[in-house]
């Protein structure tokens, strides 16, 4: 039987302390909080995200929507295309054809709406378990990592 509590050799790398695995096990875990909050909406996290930015933003061309949710162009294409389909979204164009811009349609705007309350619970539920001290102080920290390790 193998120990699991063996310490690393310089060719096992210490996983407990990677920061990769760590916040991919966090993204895991909180993702399937916010899901499960949202799902009488029918939305998964990323989608409400992805749509209460545009809710915010307005109409954005697809190179700054990018930007700002940190995904590059054929992810965040990926995720677009549900959101479309479902008329949530639209793709127009600015007069330099080869520039997309993605806006939220009325409808879009409404079950942001619908689903703000079911997103708000979530947040509730995560300020209650850290402190709203430490959630804040882990938010400025990873914007801070997203600043730190942006491959540009």
């Amino acid at each position: 039987m193998t120990n699991t509590n063996q310490s690393p050799t310089p060719l096992q790398p210490d996983i407990r302390i990677c920061a990769h695995a760590n916040l991919r096990k966090a993204m895991r875990v909180v993702s399937q909080a916010y899901d499960a909050a949202l799902r009488p909406s029918g939305l998964r996290a990323t989608q409400f995200t992805l749509l209460a930015v545009l809710a915010g933003q307005g109409e954005l061309p697809l190179t700054k929507l990018s930007e700002i949710l940190v995904l590059d162009r054929t992810t965040l294409t990926r995720n677009l295309k549900p959101l479309l389909a479902q008329g949530w979204l639209e793709i127009g164009r600015e007069k330099d054809e080869r520039i997309r811009l993605i806006s939220i349609t009325d409808a879009g705007r409404s079950l942001v709406a619908e689903a703000t309350p079911l997103w708000r619970e979530a947040q509730i539920r995560v300020t209650e378990k850290l402190g709203e001290l430490r959630l804040t102080g882990l938010i400025g920290d990873l914007n801070d990592l997203v600043d730190a390790v942006r491959v540009e």
